[in-house]
């Protein structure tokens, strides 16, 4: 019997490893892209019931700090400076 769940599940980290590979080198439309990836497939993980309550609450925390950080992370908004 296991008394404490896993706190990240493999699909769901796939996807931040992504993103923050993605951010790292700084494409930009490919994160946001990967966020919405991710944000779509925690919510049906979630809808679903696969997510233990203590993955639900890291991945809520996770994905309200990306929101934060990629607000406004995007290459359309980059002024042209040559």
């Amino acid at each position: 019997m296991r008394i404490f769940g896993k706190k990240t599940h493999p699909v769901l980290e796939k996807l931040l490893l992504e993103l923050k590979m993605d951010m790292s080198n700084n494409y930009k439309d490919n994160a946001q892209d990967d966020f919405s990836k991710l944000e779509e497939t925690f919510a049906e993980m979630q809808a679903t019931g696969k997510l233990s309550d203590r993955q639900i609450e890291y991945y809520e925390e996770q994905i309200h700090e990306l929101r934060m950080i990629l607000k406004g992370y995007t290459h359309k908004d980059q002024k042209v400076t040559w």
